[in-house]
């Protein structure tokens, strides 16, 4: 049953670890529901109505604030450790014993922890633009990164159409429309972050991106079946990145949109939406030899 959608659904509260988490919850009932994890000092209404409603007329979609972000209580922690702990007890409030999980950039490293830290809750998961621990460019940032955070935009949101998309003509106008999607909430919309949020997260990305000897290791522990998109050119999360984190994870899937930046995935939203359905519904074939598995059809969708 599905009674309400990206522009409709109601603010709710949970409490959790002594936060007020606030979330909206939609979409197609009865299966698992994916909980998604929002980027760099974005809100609930960040996210582009036509991924969420792509992917809530298949499955129940759980938006929510984490800690200190917008509309939930609280103080942002300084690490991406604390912010996956923070995540789970947030789906462990809404009594949920098992879901599917996506994370967008920052958001993708919190994903990563919350199914390292609880990989019983979590069935699959989706990374979008993101990298993992001690990645390339992720702290400190890439000249390129510093680059469009530093500079002045007129009107201010066009930031993301800088760090979402790719500078091509074709790139700038899929941006363009994805700003008008972001705007077609039009009651009950998040309040903006406040001015500690921005600091604390760029903090717990400092001590995410240290590079050390070992920081990878626990990728190899991420064993449920995972889906890596990116853009071919991401200059917020490196590409590169992408490649490594699916070269080490036991059961991860690539894909590279083409033409794209950091939000690749708003740039192709019915492409997206089609490939990562299929991801989340595709029955593993978990009797077959490992090297004879598939984990998506033959055919796939077309651009």
């Amino acid at each position: 049953m599905r009674t309400h959608n990206h522009q409709t659904a109601p603010t709710q509260y949970v409490e959790a670890n002594g936060i007020q988490f606030a979330y909206r919850r939609f979409g197609k009932t009865g299966g698992i529901p994916l909980v998604l994890n929002q980027h760099y000092t974005g809100t609930m209404d960040y996210w582009d109505p036509a991924v969420t409603d792509g992917l809530a007329a298949h499955r129940e979609l759980i938006l929510f604030n984490n800690a200190g972000v917008s509309s939930s209580s609280g103080e942002v922690p300084e690490s991406i450790e604390e912010m996956g702990a923070n995540a789970i007890a947030f789906i462990q409030a809404l009594g949920l014993t098992q879901v599917d999980v996506l994370g967008f950039s920052i958001g993708g490293m919190v994903a990563q922890d919350i199914a390292a830290q609880a990989p019983q809750l979590v069935r699959r998961l989706i990374l979008v633009g993101t990298g993992m621990r001690g990645g390339v460019g992720i702290a400190p940032m890439t000249d390129a990164a510093a680059a469009i955070f530093g500079a002045s935009y007129e009107p201010p949101e066009n930031l993301w159409l800088a760090v979402h998309f790719a500078p091509s003509a074709s790139s700038q106008a899929a941006g363009h429309a994805f700003l008008k999607r972001k705007h077609l909430r039009l009651e009950g919309r998040d309040p903006e972050v406040n001015d500690r949020v921005g600091p604390a997260q760029i903090k717990a990305l400092g001590k995410y991106g240290e590079r050390r000897d070992g920081a990878t290791d626990y990728l190899k522990t991420i064993t449920q079946p995972t889906l890596i998109v990116q853009g071919h050119n991401d200059v917020i999360a490196p590409t590169v990145n992408s490649y490594a984190m699916q070269q080490t994870m036991p059961n991860a899937q690539l894909i590279l949109y083409p033409d794209a930046n950091h939000g690749s995935f708003y740039q192709y939203p019915a492409l997206f939406v089609a490939q990562a359905e299929q991801f989340l519904s595709w029955e593993l074939q978990t009797d077959l030899p490992a090297g004879e598995r598939l984990s998506f059809p033959a055919q796939q969708p077309t651009l």
